[in-house]
């Protein structure tokens, strides 16, 4: 099959052939239709994020397809089956092996390319807002980096839980897709500071940024309010004021979905049964829908992870085999 690797000494991207993988007991092989792309992916190709043990280096966290084979202890699903999955690794290829239990049916309404855009941001939004941090409705979430792929979608889902949502963008462009999403209040960070406009208002914080914001963050929590950091693209290592914290008997949680275990307790499969069971009727009746900026063949991957990473795209960034 094709896939795209990354050559170990410049970190240029190039569509290879490679061996198709199969799938174990316990798994199926998805013949991939798309892939979505993640700012997990750039980290791994600049070598800051590997693949878990056992994982293949071939990037990728998310697919839809269809199956092309299952492992023989596999159940309730069958060949031909419209699919897509939540992955450790392998998206970028023509053929990508899942879990089984890390399978989620195309939610209504929606194409099966398009369905590609939806698992790795589905099980990190709903993961994170809605079981770590518990948002309820009638709170307040402030959602950074409100124009990616995370960001557009955690808009979608607190406004139909029923929270008031606050975010940070770069662009005015960014802004006024964010407020097109249902964003109560959409703050540029190169032109306004977060912190002293929502200071002491916000329920819940959905983080990409890490150590640069630590601070600000805990300043704009409100009492109980909970800090969920799911990315470190502002750096590893902060300073906390601990006294404002524990006067505000606030919470923070350090959180990802790629390194959890595949079943068990708080593990990937854990995850895609409560998005399937909470997350895909928001889908199916119109509340929640995926949000792309790009649809590119496989080939030009590097092109795809280029656009993700600019300032102009806004959601989720696609990649179609090329027998597609």
């Amino acid at each position: 099959m094709q896939a795209i690797t990354v050559d170990d000494k410049t970190q240029d991207l190039r569509l290879t052939e490679v061996p198709t993988p199969e799938p174990g007991p316990d798994e199926v092989l998805v013949k991939v239709q798309a892939a979505g792309i993640n700012r997990a992916d750039l980290m791994q190709r600049l070598g800051l994020y590997p693949p878990p043990a056992g994982i293949t280096d071939i990037m990728g966290l998310e697919i839809a397809g269809t199956i092309a084979k299952v492992g023989a202890d596999v159940t309730g699903w069958s060949v031909g089956d419209p699919v897509c999955a939540l992955l450790a690794g392998g998206g970028y290829a023509q053929f990508a092996v899942v879990p089984v239990g890390q399978l989620l049916p195309i939610p209504d309404g929606v194409s099966v390319v398009d369905a590609a855009a939806l698992p790795e941001v589905a099980s990190t939004v709903w993961s994170n807002l809605v079981v770590e941090a518990g948002l309820r409705a009638g709170e307040t979430l402030l959602v950074h980096g409100g124009g990616g792929g995370i960001g557009t979608h955690a808009i979608q889902v607190a406004k139909a839980l029923g929270a008031k949502v606050a975010v940070t963008v770069g662009s005015e462009d960014k802004a006024q897709r964010c407020r097109e999403l249902g964003a109560d209040i959409v703050i540029n960070y190169r032109e306004q500071d977060f912190a002293e406009e929502l200071a002491g208002q916000v329920d819940v914080i959905l983080d990409i940024m890490a150590a640069s914001y630590l601070g600000p963050n805990v300043k704009a929590l409100a009492p109980g309010g909970r800090l969920v950091i799911i990315g470190m693209q502002g750096g590893l290592v902060g300073e906390l004021n601990i006294a404002e914290l524990i006067g505000k008997r606030a919470r923070v949680i350090g959180t990802n979905v790629r390194n959890r275990p595949t079943t068990g307790p708080g593990s990937k499969a854990e995850i895609v049964e409560a998005v399937c069971e909470g997350e895909w009727p928001l889908i199916a009746d119109g509340s929640v829908r995926p949000v792309i900026s790009a649809k590119l063949p496989l080939r030009d991957a590097a092109e795809g992870q280029a656009l993700l990473d600019s300032a102009g795209s806004v959601g989720k960034v696609l990649l179609l085999p090329d027998d597609n």
